[in-house]
């Protein structure tokens, strides 16, 4: 099990039992609730880590439940709703929510930005991971790979960390580009693979199959040693 709790705050019954059988299968501890109300009498005693919120709910919006945060949890905020402006987006983020995905999504995504926020708040509890030849250290800032430390650029760390955490994924350019660079990135997107090239050479992969590249998808960092 985890040591990661989280909380779903959501009124579609559909999406909240999706959620609580992905996340418990994934070894996350998990409540749900139907609107902010709720969700503000959960958190002092669920104590969650990441709280994974939608919008538009009765009684309490999520907009609502945001601004009554602050002083009473430090949990990452992940809104997911179907709003998905360029306003909705900007007065989410100024209340304070930590990342935002639109509906309908990707599971898979959603796990990726939920270990995302939980590496950046809590980098104590993450501590080490280790993924076949590679041995991740967040207390530390350092990768170890085939028992050797690897010398690499902050950019290099956030992008090899980020797809150890995601071993086995397929990662598009886009999701690399939000998480690594940010999401006010305004350059261009093949800096991804050009970082990409950069791991490769430090990895001795020539061969791609470490880093490997799905075509059309993005990349996938090989879940189990390649010899």
């Amino acid at each position: 099990m985890k040591p990661f709790r989280i909380l779903i705050v959501d009124d579609e019954p559909a999406i909240r039992q999706m959620l609580v059988l992905g996340l418990k299968h994934e070894g996350y501890q998990v409540q749900a609730t139907d609107n902010g109300e709720n969700a503000l009498r959960l958190i002092p005693g669920f104590d969650p880590h990441v709280i994974i919120l939608d919008l538009m709910m009765p009684v309490m919006d999520g907009y609502e439940v945001c601004q009554a945060l602050p002083g009473i949890s430090q949990a990452a905020v992940i809104v997911l709703t179907a709003k998905n402006t360029i306003a909705d987006i900007v007065r989410g983020l100024r209340l304070g929510a930590n990342d935002y995905l639109v509906k309908p999504f990707h599971f898979e995504e959603l796990l990726a930005r939920i270990e995302v926020q939980l590496r950046l708040r809590f980098p104590d509890l993450s501590g080490k991971h280790a993924v076949g030849d590679f041995c991740l250290d967040e207390t530390r800032h350092t990768i170890t790979f085939r028992n050797h430390e690897l010398n690499l650029s902050p950019t290099e760390y956030r992008l090899l960390s980020y797809l150890i955490w995601n071993a086995g994924r397929i990662l598009s350019k886009e999701l690399i580009l939000n998480h690594v660079w940010g999401y006010d990135f305004t350059g261009e997107e093949n800096i991804v693979e050009v970082y990409i090239r950069y791991l490769r050479d430090k990895l001795g992969d020539k061969e791609h199959q470490m880093i490997q590249t799905v075509r059309g998808a993005g990349y996938r960092l090989a879940p189990q040693p390649c010899d």
